[in-house]
């Protein structure tokens, strides 16, 4: 009884009679119809979804490719290969966060190549709803994933992405290094076997050269024709089969990435090659078939190379600026992230982050792992228990035994959490997402019309187009351009102390054109103040409850108190609470200590006379008010000059929590009064940025990253401006040292010069592929020249605009 079937998946007989249901997507049995988008019909809601992208992303086109090609989400996906990692001992090791509900783990991907493969991988989600995210690093080949713990192995995570084409390499002997991978070194072998080939078939074809000069005896010809043909065989079942596995992979998950067309073009010049040698109607063109995967895999190697040089990433030690107080026989000192190593015990106070995997050592701890996972709610540990890097502490100062050097590149994830990322538009993202996706199609559609073309003039001719046209084509280059420019960007600001977190934060600051900023900790210096007590005598033993409650907070003037107090600070503190703009509090010993504003400890109004320019912080012991501590404030070097600069482009503001005691000297600062707001609490300066922004500005908020977290948060670029660099808001979108905050004019306009220099590398790539498509369609372009055209095309545009921007900055100052 013969079987088919209709299209609504259902098998029926040639009595019509409905036997099964087909899912639309991979083609297995449907238990019933109650999972269906209009007459399509799926088995699980992971197929339903996987469709649901593709409709979106108007790529359901390819379910004609064949009848339900797609992969099941719902199989099992453990294999014999990845089982080894849900072992507990293994797991530990490549693992870099798990709170027992998220799990977060980075695996190297040595397949990924094109924008497609980061436009699947970032989208592992949709086709999973275990995946919380997936984060790409294309220049490290690597792809961060978090997923939930109790619904997903880490086997099923490495097993999901290796389906899509994309089998991550595990190696327990190198995890955190960079040692070249048995991919690597397999390509290095392809490319030898296509050199061998190329040069022998190269020799095999002297007779067909020759005969145009002179006879030749046909035997000659078929004989070596023979031996050309066996000799491209390995060529095309071996070297060229990562375009295969590329191209198949890419079509099986509904992308057509740019291998696609080169598959084609290799199966065209092979296959019509092949055929005309064992017809003996021609002698092929396996010359430029060889030559042409040769060229492919020698353009490709050399890319990478060219990326791995004038790439730009950067580890924690250049990216993210930490530093973190160490203590060595019970003497503290602040030191580099870069310098820790297992054993070394180091001090984390409230707000500060916990830069490598460590073990608490004593006194209780709440860490705030927001930063990580994006839980807010914090984690309470006791002495023993084992806390991951990038955890923050709330609460008093805790000690810990490092016992995991901080990893290379988990920091900087860390800071790119979703969780903080802001709502951006990217025009420039926007584009290449739009010509990327379309390019493909568009190309193919090229070579094919133009191979019909030629075929009613010339067979070979038209053969030759076709494959050119596929080949020469390329959306790399387009690509390349914006990553490389903000990239070596972000190079350049990090080694001027300007550490920024990602590209989409200078475009950002590109556009910006209102810039607002805070007085305390950025535009005053924190180490260089004059500090004197006014009131009672303190006794030592105050001061010493007054330094044991400053040393758990990193606020600025925290800070200058507990420098300028010359007494130990080895008291516990207990019940410690550190309050947004007001100060802190907390219970030494049998007294309860509050150190702050005025008006929060109950003086009623912080009014000082016009000529006192010092900052006053009150101290209460039992409620009971002991005096206040007179900080002078000094300006940062350099401020005038930017200021000038600075206000000539932009409009520029003044949010300070301050009393208007100072407000002479701002205006002569400033230029004038206007812009100046003096009392402004967290809440009023970040009501004064939505306000300015509903009026249409583009804000850049500068401040000190903890009290003007809110603003930092809301304005498009947050830039916290530091010294120490051992705290700040994760809002913020840069990190600032306050030594270089008068080069802010110098890293605003290199920004706008950035995007000068990809808009000029976009040109530049739209004008090669128009070039080379019209030479390929005209038949000037062979295969062989458009091998060396492609790789050629995206190495030139990298080194374009890496070059060009990095003769921008030169020209600022900047490098």
């Amino acid at each position: 009884m013969a079987i088919k079937f209709d299209q609504y998946q259902t098998r029926k007989t040639e009595t019509g009679e409905t036997e099964e249901l087909a899912c639309f997507h991979c083609g297995d049995s449907c238990p019933d119809q109650s999972i269906a988008i209009g007459e399509r019909h799926f088995c699980c809601n992971g197929c339903k979804t996987v469709f649901e992208i593709l409709n979106v992303n108007e790529l359901c086109e390819y379910y004609a490719i064949e009848k339900a090609p797609g992969v099941t989400p719902k199989q099992d996906l453990i294999t014999d290969r990845f089982a080894y990692l849900d072992d507990e001992t293994v797991r530990t090791q490549i693992v870099e966060f798990s709170d027992g509900k998220t799990e977060k783990v980075t695996l190297h991907t040595p397949a990924m190549h094109c924008a497609s493969c980061i436009w699947l991988l970032e989208r592992l989600h949709d086709m999973d709803p275990r995946i919380f995210t997936s984060q790409v690093n294309f220049p490290r080949k690597e792809v961060s994933i978090s997923f939930n713990r109790d619904e997903m192995k880490l086997s099923e995570a490495a097993a999901l992405i290796s389906t899509l084409g994309y089998e991550p390499l595990i190696s327990l002997d190198t995890i955190g290094h960079r040692e070249q991978s048995s991919a690597e070194k397999k390509l290095y072998l392809k490319i030898g076997l296509a050199g061998f080939a190329f040069g022998n078939v190269m020799i095999l074809s002297f007779p067909e050269y020759l005969s145009r000069v002179g006879q030749v005896d046909p035997l000659f010809k078929l004989v070596f024709g023979y031996l050309s043909l066996a000799l491209s065989l390995p060529v095309l079942i071996f070297a060229a089969m990562d375009y295969y596995t590329s191209a198949w992979a890419g079509i099986k998950s509904r992308t057509v990435n740019i291998d696609v067309p080169i598959t084609l073009g290799i199966g065209m010049l092979f296959f019509r090659s092949a055929w005309e040698i064992l017809t003996q109607t021609g002698v092929g063109y396996l010359d430029s078939f060889t030559g042409l995967v040769f060229f492919l895999l020698l353009g490709r190697i050399f890319q990478q190379k060219t990326y791995d040089l004038l790439s730009f990433e950067r580890d924690y030690r250049s990216y993210f600026p930490l530093s973190v107080t160490r203590k060595v026989n019970n003497v503290e000192a602040v030191v580099p992230v870069a310098k820790l190593m297992p054993g070394d015990r180091i001090v984390v106070r409230n707000q500060e982050l916990i830069p490598a995997d460590a073990v608490l050592l004593r006194s209780g701890a709440l860490i705030d792992y927001s930063f990580v996972s994006g839980e807010s709610d914090p984690v309470s540990k006791e002495a023993g228990d084992f806390i991951y890097a990038g955890g923050r502490q709330m609460g008093t100062t805790i000690e810990l035994e490092v016992i995991k050097e901080p990893s290379q590149s988990y920091l900087t994830q860390l800071w790119n959490n979703d969780v903080f990322n802001k709502p951006r538009f990217s025009r420039l993202n926007k584009m290449v997402n739009q010509v990327s996706h379309y390019f493909t199609f568009g190309v193919v559609a090229i070579a094919i019309a133009a191979s019909l073309y030629w075929l009613q003039v010339d067979t070979p001719t038209a053969i030759k187009v076709f494959t050119s046209v596929l080949i020469v084509a390329c959306p790399c280059a387009l690509a390349l351009s914006s990553p490389f420019a903000l990239g070596t960007t972000l190079r350049i600001f990090g080694r001027k102390g300007f550490y920024v977190k990602n590209t989409e934060a200078v475009e950002a600051l590109s556009k910006i054109d209102t810039i607002v900023v805070d007085k305390t900790g950025t535009l005053t210096e924190t180490r260089q103040d004059i500090i004197e007590f006014s009131g009672a005598i303190l006794s030592v033993a105050e001061q010493q409850m007054v330094k044991s409650l400053v040393q758990h907070s990193t606020h600025p003037l925290s800070q200058k108190i507990f420098q300028a107090l010359d007494v130990d600070a080895k008291q516990a503190v207990d019940n410690f609470v550190e309050i947004s703009g007001k100060g802190v509090q907390g219970r030494v010993g049998s007294k309860v200590l509050k150190i702050g504003s005025g008006t929060w400890l109950g003086q009623g109004t912080d009014e000082y006379d016009t000529d006192d320019l010092k900052i006053r912080v009150y101290l209460s012991i039992d409620d009971k008010i002991k005096g206040h501590f007179l900080i002078a404030s000094v300006y940062r070097s350099g401020l005038r000059p930017m200021l000038a600069k600075l206000l000539q482009k932009f409009k520029v503001y003044l949010l300070s929590g301050d009393t208007e005691r100072e407000k002479a000297t701002l205006v002569n600062l400033f230029g004038s009064e206007t812009g100046l707001y003096f009392r402004q609490t967290p809440e009023d300066k970040l009501n004064f940025i939505s306000q300015i922004q509903a009026e249409g500005a583009h804000v850049l908020m500068v401040g000190d990253g903890l009290n003007d977290a809110g603003a930092l948060r809301a304005s498009e670029v947050g830039v916290a401006v530091t010294d120490d660099v051992s705290a700040f808001s994760p809002a913020s979108d840069a990190i600032l040292t306050g030594a270089n905050l008068h080069l802010l004019e110098p890293f605003i306009k290199m920004s706008k010069a950035t995007m000068s220099v990809i808009i000029a590398s976009f040109t530049i790539s739209i004008i090669y592929n128009i070039v080379g498509v019209s030479f390929a369609v005209s038949g000037l372009l062979s295969p062989l020249i458009s091998a060396i055209l492609m790789p050629a095309s995206s190495i030139s545009i990298v080194v374009f605009t890496t070059v060009t921007t990095s003769l921008r900055a030169r020209m600022m100052g900047l490098n």
